[in-house]
C-alpha cells in the first residue's frame, strides 16, 4: 500500500450520495527543535534473546528526521540499528557515547534506568 493512499475509517460502503468518508489524519508531524525534545536513553534487552540494545525514546517529529538522527547515531557508534514510532534502537551498549553526542547537539536528553 502506498504512503499517500487515504484509508477510510470504519465505513465499507454507503448508499448516501452526499456521504463524506472520514479519513485518518495523515497530517505531517512537525519536528520539535532539539532543545525542546525530551529524549530518554536507556539499555534494553527485553525480547531480544539476551542481546543488549541502546534505546532512545521520546522523539517528537517526522519519520524522516527520526531516520536522520538514527543514521548519525549509528555512524557514531559504528553499528546497526533501527528507527520507528519515535524510538531509535542501536545495537550494543552505547548509552554514554550517545548521551554525550545528544547533549553536545543541543538535545535535551537524560539517562534512564541503571
Amino acid at each position: 500500500m502506498s504512503k499517500n493512499k487515504k484509508i477510510p475509517l470504519g465505513v465499507v460502503y454507503s448508499t448516501n450520495p452526499d456521504f463524506d468518508y472520514a479519513f485518518e489524519n495523515d497530517g505531517e508531524v512537525t519536528t520539535l527543535e532539539p532543545n525542546k525534545q525530551n529524549l530518554k536513553v536507556q539499555l534494553d534487552k527485553k525480547a531480544r534473546a539476551g542481546k543488549q540494545v541502546t534505546l532512545i525514546s521520546g522523539f517528537v517529529g517526522s519519520n524522516d528526521d527520526l531516520e536522520i538522527l538514527s543514521k548519525k547515531l549509528k555512524n557514531l557508534c559504528g553499528c546497526g540499528g533501527s528507527a520507528k514510532d519515535g524510538e531509535i534502537l542501536i545495537q550494543g551498549d552505547f548509552r554514554e557515547k550517545i548521551l554525550t553526542f545528544l547533549i553536545t547537539a543541543a538535545y535535551k536528553a537524560k539517562k534512564v534506568g541503571g
